[in-house]
């Protein structure tokens, strides 16, 4: 049964699932990001950035699992998404450099301690 739930999961063809998913768990670190910045979760604080990018990332791989369904079922919404997944993926490369890349350049050999 696993085996089956994981085929029909990943065939993003013809299944939406994976989308609605990715849209439901960027919807949760949305919800994470909004409530980390609330007093009683001072200990989140530090991470509240995180949660934003990473919300956004989930929504744009959402979007993205959504439009590899509507190239083949739905035509005319493919076509209206595509030009806001090429927003959303520009966006998402300039909050990564913002946040992330412009005040700290990415070591590999020390993250990954090579």
């Amino acid at each position: 049964m696993s085996e089956k739930f994981s085929e029909d999961l990943f065939d993003i063809k013809n299944d939406r699932r994976l989308s609605v998913y990715l849209y439901r768990a960027g919807f949760g670190c949305w919800l994470l990001y909004i409530v980390s910045g609330a007093r009683f979760l001072h200990e989140l604080t530090m991470y509240r950035t995180d949660f934003g990018i990473f919300s956004f990332f989930l929504m744009v791989m959402g979007l993205s699992t959504s439009m590899v369904y509507d190239y083949h079922h739905n035509p005319t919404e493919f076509d209206t998404k595509k030009k806001w997944l090429i927003i959303s993926y520009m966006v998402l490369a300039g909050l990564v450099y913002i946040f992330i890349v412009r005040n700290q350049p990415i070591d590999l050999l020390r993250t990954f301690h090579f």
